[in-house]
């Protein structure tokens, strides 16, 4: 025994165990194709639906009678047949990979349900296994005129090992060559294109051969083992694999298809794929293999948990034959639902489901900026229409709700426009909301990212969707910085005079006054930080100076402002002939109590001045000063 075999015998030590115990001659069984490619598997791997021989009894294969099997194949097809063994050691039913070291399960054909392989449990010795009275049984709206028997090495042919083939039907074809788990080395070969198909072992790390014959009726397997020998089945006739591809972008990030191959006559299910995740395909395709030719029926439509119907997409199908056949496929037709016909023997069709989506727009509103109110609003209850019109037809709309920082139904249904028609983004101030109290921006994106759409850049801007776009315009409104509104009122009362003194003083040459200034914000909106200059004219007949001692009072509602004498902020002079134009332009300094050079009184509070309370009363603040009446 060489060293693979032996190591391919421990590999086998569960499945002699399992062998033990004797299970009833097989009833039903089903065939199964493999999940994957592997990275040596042939292109057309989904087309073989390879036999489930975990029913195997040896007992019963080894009688004079044999095992009898019965299958139901994906399009409803029946087949039966008797498999009798002679051999020196009992064989099993084996999954893929049946080791380690085989090329079938392991580079190619990965992910095959069931145990299709038939395996050797002792080391060395020879195994005959006759598959025989091989019927197929087609569904009743079906014929069979001809199908494919595939045979396969299920092991790894190894030095001192050998697989034989036998066939009654069609000669032996080539149908794939599987590559080894690492190197490059394969069993010696023989036979292709003959009743007889063999392989030699050799030393290694060895790949697999897969050969088909098409419509026996008896095929006969030699295995001989020098550790372990394993031989695998498969039922071909015609194939068909179906999937679908997105063109541009799907309407929707939650839409996903489902894609199904249907008996037409029943609507029985016979394949079936969906896509997945945010990519665009194609995507993993729902193979056929079938052995009778009954008519099918290829199918689009929205998998669960989809936003939209599959009628928000244009379905474009396509096919191609890589055999030379004379089966009609339809190539580019718009459909959900094609009824294809049958398969001829010999055909591959490979079919696609193209999904375009209409046009589909969306408007949406977003609220910006500072305030007092919100982060949005210049008002608390102001709302806002958006409309995506076409001409004078409004085809969406919503009306947000909300107050202050909250905005709800803040975007239109997504509509599915027509290609080449115009359509405009509007939006309006619901009832007495004015919507010139806020300046609006507007961005668009096309989810469509190879898209020739020129897209609007402003409110009120248009757009002219072609087949495949699914374009989203978002406006975004501030509320203009008005600073406020700001009002500014003056009084002067008297506080003593030269000749009444403190009672009842009048205004009078040499009076002393208490000069107020009231300033107050019946706008919305703040004022901005530290941004408050009042440069105050004062009347000819009164003056100012040293002794002004100035007095700053918050007012009712809060103003929200401070008052701090320093260089930043307070009170400051100027004795220029025109007002000044900013705090740094208050320069002069009285030269005395009051002083007949100043001019003009500088005021600059610290802080941002509150807009009017919710109730609409104005915020207020004053500032008082000593002044002499000339």
């Amino acid at each position: 025994m060489t060293g693979y075999g032996f190591r391919k015998l421990l590999a086998a030590l569960l499945a002699v165990w399992a062998a033990c115990l004797l299970a009833s001659p097989a009833a039903a069984a089903s065939c199964y194709y493999a999940s994957s490619q592997g990275t040596t598997g042939p292109a057309d791997w989904q087309t073989y639906c390879w036999l489930d021989l975990s029913g195997y009894n040896n007992t019963a294969a080894t009688s004079a009678a044999g095992q009898s099997f019965n299958y139901t194949l994906p399009d409803g097809t029946t087949m039966s047949f008797t498999l009798k063994v002679t051999t020196a050691n009992a064989l099993t039913s084996s999954a893929t990979p049946s080791w380690t070291g085989a090329a079938v399960g392991n580079t190619a054909f990965l992910g095959i349900s069931g145990k299709p392989i038939l395996y050797q449990t002792g080391s060395g010795g020879s195994s005959t296994v006759t598959i025989s009275n091989i019927t197929l049984t087609p569904p009743a709206s079906g014929t069979i005129t001809n199908y494919m028997f595939v045979a396969a090495d299920g092991e790894s042919t190894n030095g001192g090992e050998s697989l034989k083939f036998q066939t009654n039907g069609g000669t032996w074809q080539m149908l794939d060559q599987v590559g080894p788990i690492n190197g490059s080395t394969y069993p010696a070969i023989g036979g292709t294109g003959t009743a007889t198909f063999t392989e030699t072992g050799v030393d290694g790390n060895v790949g697999a051969y897969i050969v088909g014959s098409t419509t026996p009726t008896t095929v006969t397997t030699t295995m001989v083992g020098s550790g372990l020998e394993g031989a695998m089945f498969a039922v071909r006739f015609a194939s068909i694999r179906l999937t679908t591809q997105i063109a541009t972008a799907r309407a929707d990030a939650d839409d996903q298809f489902a894609f199904t191959i249907n008996a037409t006559g029943t609507g029985s299910l016979l394949a079936s794929g969906t896509s997945s995740g945010t990519g665009l395909g194609p995507f993993t395709a729902a193979a056929l293999s079938s052995s009778a030719a009954i008519p099918l029926t290829l199918n689009q439509a929205m998998a669960g948990g989809s936003a939209n119907a599959i009628a928000h997409y244009r379905s474009v199908l396509k096919c191609t034959n890589s055999t030379s056949s004379s089966t009609p496929l339809p190539n580019n037709v718009v459909t959900t639902s094609y009824n294809f016909g049958s398969l001829q023997f010999g055909d591959a069709v490979q079919c696609t489901y193209t999904e375009t989506p209409y046009p589909h727009l969306t408007l949406v509103k977003v609220l910006t900026g500072g305030g007092r109110f919100s982060s949005a609003r210049a008002f608390p209850n102001d709302q806002f229409i958006l409309n995506i019109d076409q001409g004078t037809t409004v085809v969406a709309t919503t009306t947000t709700t909300g107050s202050n920082s909250t905005l709800n139904n803040a975007s239109t249904p997504q509509y599915q426009a027509t290609a080449g028609t115009a359509y405009t983004f509007v939006e309006l101030g619901a009832g007495s909301t004015s919507i010139d109290q806020y300046t609006a921006t507007m961005s668009c994106d096309n989810d469509w990212a190879g898209s020739s759409t020129n897209l609007p850049t402003a409110p009120g801007g248009s757009v002219t969707p072609q087949l495949g776009d699914v374009i989203t315009c978002t406006i975004t409104n501030k509320k203009r910085s008005t600073n406020g509104t700001l009002s500014l009122t003056k009084v002067s009362i008297p506080v003593s005079d030269p000749i009444n003194g403190t009672i009842n003083p009048l205004m009078i040459p040499g009076a002393i006054v208490k000069y107020t200034i009231y300033v107050q914000n019946s706008g919305s909106d703040d004022i901005d930080q530290d941004t408050i200059f009042i440069a105050d004219a004062l009347p000819s007949q009164i003056s100012v100076g040293t002794a002004s001692s100035p007095a700053f009072a918050d007012g009712s509602p809060s103003s929200g402002l401070s008052w701090t004498q320093n260089t930043t902020y307070g009170i400051r002079y100027s004795n220029s002939a025109t007002a000044p134009t900013g705090w740094t332009s208050c320069t002069y300094n009285p030269s005395s109590s009051y002083d007949p050079a100043v001019k003009y009184v500088c005021l600059k509070p610290k802080g941002t001045m509150n807009g009017r309370s919710t109730n609409g009363a104005p915020t207020n603040f004053s500032v008082s000063f000593q002044a002499l009446v000339k």
